[in-house]
C-alpha cells in the first residue's frame, strides 16, 4: 500500500485554518521571527485571502491596492490595518502580481 501525500494547499489549509484548495495559487512566507503567511487567491474572486500567525490566522482580503504606506504611523507599511515588514510586503506584492490575471475584474 502506497500512502499518498497532501498536497501543499492541504498543508496549508491545515496550518493557517482556512479553506483552500487545488484551484487556488498558494504563497507560503516565513519571516525572520518565525511569523507564518499564508495567500490564496482563487479564480474569478475580486480579492485574495491572506492570514498571518501573527494575527491569530485572521482571513484579511486583499488586492492589487492593499498594499499601503505611511497610513497610521510614519513609513509604517501595513496592509488592510496590519503593520508588516519590508519583507513581507514584498512577498505579498509577488504574490498579488502572480495571481492578478485570476482576479475577476
Amino acid at each position: 500500500m502506497t500512502a499518498t501525500r497532501p498536497g501543499i494547499e492541504q498543508l496549508l489549509s491545515d496550518l493557517c485554518g482556512g479553506p483552500i484548495t487545488a484551484k487556488d495559487y498558494v504563497g507560503y512566507f516565513l519571516n525572520e521571527y518565525g511569523e507564518e503567511l499564508v495567500f490564496a487567491q482563487r479564480k474569478g474572486e475580486k480579492t485574495a485571502r491572506l492570514w498571518h500567525s501573527d494575527m491569530d490566522w485572521q482571513l484579511l482580503r486583499v488586492g492589487d491596492h492593499s498594499i499601503r504606506v505611511g497610513e497610521g504611523l510614519p513609513g509604517a507599511v501595513s496592509v488592510e490595518g496590519m503593520i508588516i515588514n519590508q519583507p513581507e510586503a514584498t512577498w505579498l506584492s509577488s504574490c498579488l502580481a502572480a495571481s492578478r490575471h485570476l482576479r475577476s475584474k
